[in-house]
C-alpha cells in the first residue's frame, strides 16, 4: 500500500462510468468520512458533441457515446475548478472511463487529484462508496 491520504473537508468525489457521474461532497467527521450526493450527470447532445480527438474505426457507437461523455464531465469539472467549486478531487471510475478523463482533463483539474480509484462505484450505496473511499485513502 501506499502512503494514507487525508480526506479534506469538502473535497468533491466523483464517481463515474460511462453513462453517468455522480458528483458528491466529502464531509470528515469524527475520523468518518461521509459523502452527500451534490448532483448527478448524465451525457447530453451526444450526437451533435462528438469526443475529443479522433475515433478510432473499429470503436462502437457506444465507445463513442462514452468517450464523448468523458469528454463533458472533464468539462464539466473544469468550469466547478475554475469557478473555485472545489480545491481537492477523488475520482472512482471503470479503468476505461478513468482513462478517457485522464485523456481530456484539464491540467488545473488533474493537479487536485489526491486519490484515484478504479472501481466502478456507480451502482453502490453512498454510504459503500464513502466505506470504499475512506479505506483506499488509509
Amino acid at each position: 500500500m501506499g502512503e494514507s491520504v487525508s480526506i479534506p473537508d469538502q473535497t468533491l468525489v466523483v464517481v463515474a462510468d460511462g453513462h453517468q457521474a455522480i458528483l458528491f461532497r466529502a464531509r470528515s467527521t469524527n475520523e468518518k468520512l461521509s459523502l452527500s450526493e451534490e448532483a448527478r450527470l448524465t451525457p447530453k447532445n451526444l450526437d451533435e458533441d462528438g469526443p475529443s480527438g479522433s475515433r478510432p474505426e473499429e470503436q462502437t457507437p457506444r465507445q463513442t457515446d462514452e468517450a464523448t461523455f468523458a469528454k463533458q464531465l472533464a468539462d464539466g469539472l473544469f468550469r466547478r475548478k475554475d469557478g473555485n467549486d472545489f480545491q481537492h478531487l477523488i475520482l472512482a471510475a471503470d479503468p476505461q472511463t478513468l482513462g478517457q478523463l485522464r485523456d481530456t482533463m484539464h491540467k488545473t483539474v488533474s493537479e487536485s487529484i489526491i486519490l484515484s480509484l478504479d472501481k466502478e462505484l456507480t451502482n453502490h450505496s453512498v454510504g459503500e462508496i464513502a466505506t470504499i473511499v475512506d479505506r483506499a485513502a488509509h
